[in-house]
């Protein structure tokens, strides 16, 4: 990966993180009407590139067992979010007068969340530029798609933290391990791509995760309807479809 793919990764969790931390107090609209279509966009165009991508191209070899692979990432993002409290796709549960074990576990949730998420990154880096790839991929796709869903996840995690009452210390450098985890996911990935199938079997278990996280954000795209969405939320949901369809072709 290039410098400017690790700085994306990074800066996109101090940006939503940041801006948590600049709104205390006066983000309730953010939150109610902002977030949530950042959030469908996301999680419209992580499904988008996972149907149209992503999975053709890890189902190429019938060999590799693929499907298991996928379904075990599903289940992995769904134990996950039993430590991460959902903040992955936008959740708020603030718990006051919390010990710091509270914290460090909404951390390891949303960390492993974040490591596994970058894994892909580094095996599918410059695809279809190098020509020596074994993943036809543009990783940019995945990228885009990654650091779109961090923002509001970064964003949830800060108020999480503060809402909480942790200090602005230790919600920063919260903030900042998750940061980097992703680039760490993505210097893994680098170094296990060179067998094909652990390749093929890492993409796969990112994209069961990916499944997991953008069904969810959809299916909660308006919480204030019952089995319902909102003009405007429905529209966003397209979009972000449409802007997948159009990159991934």
């Amino acid at each position: 990966m290039a410098f400017w793919q690790y700085f994306l990764l990074f800066g996109g969790v101090l940006l939503g993180g940041g801006l948590a931390q600049l709104l205390q107090g006066r983000e309730n609209r953010v939150q109610q009407d902002y977030l949530p279509l950042l959030l469908s966009f996301s999680g419209a165009y992580l499904l988008g590139i996972a149907a149209m991508e992503l999975m053709p191209t890890v189902f190429r070899n019938p060999d590799y067992h693929t499907g298991v692979w996928l379904l075990g990432g599903f289940f992995i993002q769904l134990l996950l979010e039993g430590l991460s409290q959902g903040v992955e796709h936008g959740h708020v549960h603030a718990h006051q007068h919390q010990g710091y074990r509270y914290g460090l576990t909404v951390m390891l949730g949303l960390g492993l969340h974040a490591l596994l998420e970058g894994l892909p990154l580094g095996s599918v880096a410059d695809i279809g530029q190098e020509g020596h790839q074994h993943l036809h991929i543009n990783g940019n796709h995945l990228l885009v798609g990654i650091v779109l869903h961090k923002i509001p996840a970064a964003f949830a995690l800060g108020l999480l933290l503060l809402y909480s009452g942790y200090s602005r210390n230790f919600t920063w450098a919260c903030l900042i391990v998750f940061a980097f985890l992703s680039p760490l996911g993505a210097i893994i990935g680098e170094v296990i791509s060179i067998d094909p199938q652990w390749q093929n079997r890492v993409l796969a278990l990112v994209i069961g995760s990916f499944l997991h996280v953008s069904t969810t954000i959809l299916f909660e795209a308006d919480g204030s309807r019952e089995h319902g969405i909102s003009t405007k939320k429905f529209a966003v949901v397209v979009l972000g479809m449409l802007v997948a369809y159009l990159t991934a072709h």
